[in-house]
């Protein structure tokens, strides 16, 4: 836990991912009181994606973030703008293109469980 998770468009093959993430990590822990060492990031890339009735000329980005459970809706909320605020920071506006930046904070469900092996 913190369970990261960025699905982004191929449009934004030039984005240093692993940076983001990196500056992404210090935002959770101050906002919503997790443990460094314990957030972890995967950044997915997708291949077919639509907005309304097009395909071309969008790139979506989404940071869907599962905590355990216990923070308020408040933090969560503070969460995601700054997540928010932190894409518009890495991902820049390109020519022809609409930008469609997201972000989630969902609970873990109480059945979550890990292992470090």
């Amino acid at each position: 836990m913190p369970q990261i998770t960025v699905e982004r468009s191929a449009y934004l093959d030039d984005v240093d991912w692993e940076e983001f993430a990196l500056a992404l990590h210090p935002v959770i822990v101050d906002t919503a009181a997790a443990r460094p060492e314990a957030c972890k990031t995967r950044v997915l890339r997708s291949e077919d994606e639509a907005v309304g009735g097009e395909r071309e000329g969008h790139a979506i980005v989404n940071v869907s973030i599962a905590l355990l459970a216990g923070r308020s809706d408040e933090t969560k909320a503070r969460l995601t703008e700054a997540v928010v605020e932190l894409l518009r920071g890495h991902v820049q506006p390109r020519d022809g293109v609409t930008l469609h930046l997201s972000a989630e904070v969902r609970d873990l469900d109480p059945s979550y469980r890990k292992a470090e092996v």
